[in-house]
């Protein structure tokens, strides 16, 4: 997430850096599958070749979520896993609202990756007749209108905007005023909300243009 800080308060007052908690679900990730080939321990080194950087930024990335290895052994992969997850809160249910049911909108309600992670796609909304009043996966789909009533309901700290680029910045206004506090857009358009508000741009655009650009040198 693209948040305010470059820095994030964790238990114990400690500032966790924000390249840090990027990195940890890679870490994740990785400790999973080593999990399923049956690797009970791994060491800083093993971890920094896999993803091609130094191992004392493995050790202090890991420091932060009060795993210690131990010397000549490692760290062990359960324990990893156990922390990490509990660290990064993907063990605390999270409700989210989806405002945008289009294709990009229908694959993240489909995506059950998202749960695994603690993210509860609680509703979703659009504009279009033929999609409200549907269900896709459970969640149920409703009119846009309808959103000040149901988040009285349901409520939801996470907004997700998958709208047509010119949307976003009036569906973020209405996310603002009925209490989201942090607003996952996935529209390239730059949105504006007050400072206590967290907002993350997550562009397929940009990461395209990045890969187009590298290919073609």
């Amino acid at each position: 997430m693209k948040i305010r800080s470059n820095n994030h308060m964790k238990g114990g007052g400690v500032q966790v850096p924000e390249p840090t908690l990027r990195r940890l679900p890679g870490y994740l990730s990785y400790f999973k599958a080593l999990k399923i080939n049956n690797v009970e321990f791994v060491s800083s080194s093993q971890i920094a070749g896999t993803f091609k950087m130094d191992a004392t930024l493995v050790t202090k990335d890991l420091s932060y979520t009060g795993i210690k290895g131990r010397t000549k052994i490692g760290y062990n992969v359960d324990k990893l896993i156990e922390t990490i997850i509990v660290f990064l809160d993907f063990n605390t249910p999270e409700n989210a609202y989806l405002f945008g049911v289009g294709n990009l909108g229908k694959a993240l309600i489909n995506y059950e990756g998202l749960k695994h992670y603690g993210l509860r796609i609680a509703a979703g909304f659009d504009v279009d007749p033929r999609i409200v009043n549907t269900s896709i996966k459970d969640v149920r789909i409703y009119a846009v209108d309808e959103f000040r009533d149901l988040s009285r309901k349901v409520p939801a700290r996470i907004g997700i905007i998958t709208t047509p680029d010119n949307r976003a910045q009036e569906i973020a206004d209405l996310m603002v005023a009925w209490g989201v506090r942090a607003i996952w857009n996935f529209t390239p358009q730059s949105i504006k909300v007050p400072e206590n508000i967290i907002v993350e741009n997550t562009s397929i655009y940009s990461d395209l243009a990045v890969i187009l650009n590298k290919l073609n040198k």
